[in-house]
């Protein structure tokens, strides 16, 4: 099983739980996405019914460790959204494999993924569950921080607070997953904000790929916007194709514009991206962060995409 990084608090707390036997029914795992809430969860749920369990490191080659890296386990139920949402089908499905005891293991554990989509009357159905669970069964939650989460499901569950990870826990986790150097790894990292599930979607994007591009033309002195419009209206239609991802994509430019800056204005802080347009002073630097701002505006009144970046294109060439 990966390792996971980070969540200190959580691992003291269910290393004390699991030695002192003393497991809640109930746990809600909360926090940023892509943090390692659902990695974490069947880190637990691995540990609780190894035969060679030694708090939360399990052994790995029991027959439970070996059902649960397979995806086989009978006693490890797993209840994910469907199209965006929990549904209460779900949840009543959920609750009659319940009602029967565990197959093997001297503990079923379930995990409940994304209980934030959960509908109302979905959650109402799980409450009674949650409260008193059926013997020999642990239920796991888990939520983003930002989503909304009924009071009477926080009251029933012991919450588990997750954090978001350093830059430097955020790299490892990515160039452990990906083939990618450390640059690239740095630059999701900082634009996942502590969240490396963030960090690889984004690289899924092709995004540091254009980025190069858009970054080598704007610190081009020998970009010339009039010649060149053809160019930068490609670009433009490049960055506009990331649909959803472009406010992203804005946050890699305000990253490199911001780097320059701090460089242009002697700060120690170390800058990854030392391409820089050597004749912008300051307060140009500034302009041009502005024009991202409203870019990022203009978007969420649902301006064309398009339109949106070409203009903020010939902005940033000015």
């Amino acid at each position: 099983m990966q390792q996971i990084y980070g969540q200190k608090q959580a691992k003291e707390l269910l290393s004390r739980s699991l030695a002192a036997d003393r497991l809640a029914h109930a746990y809600l795992f909360q926090g940023p996405g892509g943090v390692g809430k659902q990695l974490f969860a069947r880190k637990l749920a691995t540990a609780i019914n190894c035969s060679g369990n030694n708090g939360l490191e399990s052994c790995g080659i029991c027959g439970s460790c070996k059902k649960m890296a397979a995806g086989t386990h009978p006693d490890f139920l797993l209840v994910s959204p469907e199209k965006g949402a929990i549904k209460i089908a779900q949840i009543r499905e959920l609750i009659k494999k319940l009602s029967f005891a565990p197959y093997e293991a001297g503990t079923r554990v379930v995990l409940v993924e994304d209980i934030h989509t959960m509908r109302q009357e979905a959650a109402n159905s799980l409450l009674k569950t949650l409260e008193e669970p059926p013997e020999n069964n642990i239920l796991i939650l888990t939520a983003d921080s930002a989503g909304n989460v009924l009071q009477t499901i926080l009251s029933r569950c012991q919450t588990i607070p997750f954090y978001s990870l350093t830059t430097d826990e955020t790299v490892t986790i990515l160039r452990e997953q990906e083939e990618m150097d450390q640059q690239t790894a740095l630059l999701l990292a900082r634009l996942g904000e502590g969240s490396p599930g963030k960090a690889l979607l984004l690289n899924d994007n092709n995004m540091i790929s254009l980025r190069e591009l858009v970054v080598t033309f704007l610190a081009d002195p020998g970009s010339k916007r009039d010649s060149e419009t053809g160019k930068l209206l490609l670009m433009a239609e490049s960055m506009a194709a990331l649909k959803e991802n472009l406010p992203h994509f804005l946050g890699l430019l305000r990253l490199w514009l911001r780097d320059n800056l701090v460089a242009r204005n002697g700060c120690e802080e170390a800058v990854e991206n030392p391409v820089a347009r050597k004749e912008w002073n300051s307060k140009q630097y500034f302009a041009k962060l502005e024009a991202i701002d409203r870019a990022e505006k203009e978007l969420s009144r649902n301006c064309n995409r398009t339109l949106v970046c070409e203009v903020l294109l010939f902005r940033l060439t000015t």
